[in-house]
């Protein structure tokens, strides 16, 4: 580990901080002015910076400022004797770590130090160029598959059928699917079908002539004019109104189209992809979308997971969605604790990515402090009990974030109290005693872990990886606990 480096022109506070710093066998070098810091950063740098933010000469603010420039990525954590909001406000949009107000408690500042020292730790093994980060991010098995069917399609022209729930990134599937097609070079262009006022669609679809209706005083393209050679996504298809249904395909058998008030046909030149959250097998059985559209938009369908489904991936994500929000809004990218990450990976999420996106900008925008701790979390996904599935919001507590809602998650149900079961199982216990029942203990240990195993497996959808970390358990021990207690499919 590199030396923590401390600037001060107060040789009591170095001396007292290095003391401290030696005991807990971090090694630290010091500095009484910024020149002298800078002049050493051009064949060094340190774990972690800590600097006074008033000295003669170059001031903290100045030099944290001539760090960030340099080391973008190097934890600074800023000291100052007066705690007034412009040096605070000042140090971290300059990209401080934390802000450190003397006079202070030495083993609070020895622990922030520490917190600093991990963080630069892990980000330097876990360094990654933005450049790097591919357009959809996902480790989870379920993904993986999504990857692949991504790879199949690339050279495809067919028509795809997107489903998921809202906020899976069906958008972000079918424009991976655009770039990874011999259309790249050419137009991609989305529609959202609930978006478009009824009596809209049809003209942004298939576009108008002069005169076609009342305020059609130029000719316009719609959408399947522009994305010609490209890809149309239509999202929200299941809200597709029943008349235009049947135009789209009329479109999508015969290859041509008309625009609104035209007579002469146009070649449909776009590969379509459509996407809906909604069961359209359930809508045509209900008579409101049409099952020979279905069956032509329905060539190959590929079903996006929710974020519960990808618990493995929501530290991936966060990380790439701090990074994105903080380059957005030019300043440090936040991070999540290990506590605050473990709460968030827990958590519903009924908005599935979207909604943790939406979660990473109101971090970056409104966490305290760069290491986001679960109090900073807001107070809709939080509960007195610090449970992550008793997250109901206060009434009138949901605000915004540049037009983008707060995280809000699903109410929780009806908690069963502990002492149901515990009466339950007492009850139980005494009818298996009265009925001379032999080995009782071992009997209900197994029904017991046989229970919680194969409800965990059934909320993972049979992931046992994913099981054995929300039970708890290692790898190896629920795959032994499976088959010593018979769970085997």
């Amino acid at each position: 580990m590199k030396p923590v480096w401390i600037v001060d022109d107060d040789r009591s506070i170095r001396w007292v901080l290095e003391k401290a710093l030696a005991r807990e066998n971090i090694p630290c070098k010091a500095f009484s002015g910024a020149q002298e810091v800078l002049s050493e950063l051009e064949h060094d740098t340190p774990q972690v910076l800590v600097s006074d933010i008033r000295m003669p000469g170059v001031n903290g603010t100045e030099l944290l400022r001539a760090v960030k420039r340099k080391h973008p990525a190097l934890p600074v954590i800023i000291m100052t004797a007066f705690s007034d909001l412009d040096s605070a406000v000042s140090s971290f949009q300059g990209g401080a770590f934390e802000y450190l107000p003397k006079p202070f408690d030495l083993d609070k500042a020895v622990e922030l130090i520490r917190r600093a020292v991990d963080e630069s730790v892990r980000e330097s093994q876990a360094d990654e160029s933005p450049s790097d980060v591919p357009e959809i991010l996902g480790q989870a098995p379920s993904m993986q598959e999504v990857f692949r069917a991504i790879g199949r399609l690339s050279q495809s022209n067919v028509t795809v059928l997107l489903t998921g729930e809202s906020g899976s990134g069906k958008e972000v599937v079918a424009r991976a699917l655009h770039k990874h097609s011999p259309r790249t070079q050419m137009p991609f262009i989305a529609l959202n079908m609930a978006a478009i006022p009824r009596d809209l669609l049809e003209s942004e679809l298939f576009g108008h002539e002069r005169g076609a209706f009342t305020g059609a005083q130029a000719m316009r393209r719609g959408r399947f004019e522009q994305a010609a050679g490209g890809t149309l996504f239509l999202d929200e298809i299941g809200d597709m109104p029943s008349e235009l249904q049947t135009r789209l395909l009329r479109v999508l058998s015969d290859g041509t189209y008309y625009r609104v008030g035209g007579h002469q046909p146009i070649k449909a030149a776009a590969r379509v992809i459509a996407a809906t959250h909604q069961n359209l097998e359930e809508r045509v059985r209900q008579g409101s979308f049409r099952e020979d559209l279905y069956h032509r938009l329905n060539v190959i369908k590929l079903r996006l997971p929710s974020l519960r489904e990808r618990r493995e991936d929501i530290a991936l994500l966060a990380r790439h969605f701090l990074a994105k929000s903080a380059a957005e809004l030019a300043v440090e990218p936040k991070r999540l604790s290990d506590e605050a990450l473990a709460f968030v990976s827990q958590l519903p999420f009924p908005g599935n990515v979207r909604q943790l996106e939406n979660l990473c900008h109101w971090l970056t925008v409104l966490a305290p402090a760069q290491i986001v701790k679960v109090e900073d979390l807001p107070l809709e996904i939080r509960h007195d009990t610090g449970s992550p599935l008793s997250t109901a919001a206060p009434a009138g507590a949901a605000t915004a974030v540049n037009g983008a809602p707060l995280p809000m998650l699903v109410p929780p149900a009806t908690a069963w109290s502990d002492q149901d079961w515990l009466t339950q199982l007492t009850a139980e216990v005494e009818r298996r005693l009265k009925a001379g029942t032999p080995d009782v203990m071992d009997a209900l240990a197994r029904e017991f872990e046989a229970t919680v195993i194969r409800t965990a497996l059934k909320h993972t959808h049979g992931r046992r990886i994913d099981a054995a970390t929300r039970l708890g358990l290692g790898r190896n021990t629920i795959t032994r606990k499976i088959q010593d207690l018979g769970l085997e499919e």
